[in-house]
């Protein structure tokens, strides 16, 4: 069977919404790169063999293989740091200097009820899977909502989701805190790891925005009942400037460091940005086996630096791409990654390859999975792993001939390519719209809440573009009647 029309962009779903599937794509992104002549057979969410598609069609006779021409099949993408209770507001941030989100993120999540947290959260879900990302970690959401609202999100889109719970216990640089609420905090946070335990799609997680905020009894309980459970604790580390010397005024140690000597680092350890970091403190991270969600998107629009990404594979630092709820589109994230190490120290050294396409792609996929704890889960078309892939269509004029797919994926490649979204065998969005629910009555839900984030006590720096550009139009009108 095929099921493609005369330019190679699918035209048939309904073959795909029932297993088992034997899927014959003109390419698959195996771990040795992308091979042609292979077959997958899908079965109850999962790959169950991966080969030659002349034998796997002999192999299984009674299955009526789906031919896909012009198809890449390929690992659906990890997005190892989001926020997904921020899509509210997004533009809000831009131009804006940076801890944005002490003016504009805290003021906005914290006046979240649970069904603005479950708008917002399924409106980020919904970017995710346009964008190619079949998974995100969240971070965690400062509304006072439980997070079964972003729980219920991510099941109702079909994203797979590492759900943080904030373990803070502080605020700002307090020295106190209070035994009672910290026993509070941490039952609370093993009830969380309990309840999701076993879930399809979400993993849960605990979390801490940044160690200035929680004690370092509390940093060292919530990374250890992670590590226990499994799991990962989550923390933004050594991002900005003005963190980083908070953290050697209070504590006379870098943000790092300080993790490291209350005992926060280690295997189930997921560290956000790590933008300035010291010789010192990348030995820390691969002494101690810690992960690094590198967010080279954040750091273009926001940050103080870009993390040496390419010296922390250099060191065997394991890390994966996330978006920090900056731009949900898979294939811009991996191409912002590699310029990102051209212009921070490629072009300083004389490196023209930075790692070439393949590191990229294999951070986005399955060294993402490894970093967000879902290693030999998802991340990689093989047998045993979570069917969460993408068709993504490669007879496009900008990917014709194909000499190194690799690199025309990180640099010529766009979410307008991607064709089908699978997640656990379930296919969930075609050509960039959900199959089960109604997308478009999502953003129309998502506009009459707008009002939401106008009553937010968010302050900006600096107007938007439409204020600017009126407030120079009444100038220059009125400059010109004077004159």
């Amino acid at each position: 069977m095929s099921i493609a029309n005369s330019n190679t962009s699918l035209r048939f779903p309904e073959c795909l919404t029932h297993g088992p599937l034997l899927l014959l794509p003109e390419e698959v992104m195996l771990a040795e790169g992308c091979l042609h002549g292979q077959a997958v057979l899908i079965d109850d969410g999962v790959f169950q063999v991966v080969g030659d598609a002349e034998a796997l069609c002999r192999r299984y006779p009674d299955l009526d293989p789906i031919e896909l021409p012009g198809q890449l099949l390929m690992p659906g993408m990890i997005d190892t740091h989001h926020h997904l209770t921020q899509s509210l507001g997004k533009s809000l941030v831009f131009g804006e200097p940076s801890e944005i989100f002490k003016r504009i993120w805290i003021p906005l999540e914290t006046s979240l009820d649970e069904e603005m947290v479950h708008l917002s959260a399924k409106l980020a879900a919904f970017e995710a899977l346009r964008g190619g990302f079949t998974t995100v970690v969240d971070a965690g959401t400062r509304s006072p909502a439980d997070t079964t609202a972003i729980a219920q999100a991510a099941e109702e889109t079909g994203l797979r989701c590492v759900l943080g719970m904030i373990c803070n216990n502080r605020g700002g640089t307090a020295n106190v805190s209070d035994v009672d609420m910290d026993a509070a905090i941490l039952q609370r946070g093993e009830c969380h790891l309990a309840r999701w335990e076993n879930h399809p799609l979400v993993r849960p997680s605990l979390a801490v925005s940044i160690p200035e905020v929680a004690s370092d009894a509390m940093l060292h309980s919530a990374s250890q009942l992670c590590g226990e459970a499994g799991t990962i604790f989550q923390t933004h580390v050594n991002e900005h400037l003005q963190a980083v010397e908070r953290s050697l005024v209070a504590q006379r140690r870098r943000p790092l460091e300080h993790l490291h000597t209350v005992g926060a680092l280690g295997p189930q350890a997921l560290v956000a940005h790590a933008t300035l970091v010291t010789p010192d403190e990348l030995n820390l991270l691969r002494d101690t086996d810690t992960a690094v969600a590198f967010n080279p998107v954040a750091s273009a629009w926001k940050g103080n630096a870009v993390a040496p990404a390419l010296q922390m594979a250099a060191l065997g630092i394991r890390f994966g791409l996330g978006t920090d709820a900056t731009r949900s589109d898979g294939f811009r994230l991996m191409d912002a990654a590699e310029t990102s190490q051209r212009l921070a120290f490629g072009m300083t050294t004389g490196d023209a390859s930075c790692g070439g396409g393949w590191r990229w792609l294999d951070h986005a996929t399955r060294g993402g999975a490894d970093a967000a704890g879902l290693a030999g889960l998802s991340g990689e078309i093989k047998p045993g792993c979570a069917a969460d892939f993408l068709l993504v269509n490669i007879d496009v004029p900008e990917m014709t001939p194909s000499w190194d797919r690799p690199w025309e994926l990180v640099r010529y490649a766009n979410r307008d390519q991607i064709d089908a979204v699978f997640t656990n065998g379930r296919l969930r969005l075609w050509q960039g719209w959900p199959m089960e629910w109604d997308g478009r009555a999502l953003l129309r839900q998502a506009r009459e809440a707008a009002k939401a984030v106008e009553d937010a006590p968010i302050y900006r720096v600096h107007p938007t573009a439409a204020e600017l550009l009126s407030r120079r139009s009444v100038g220059y009108t009125t400059a010109g009647q004077q004159s």
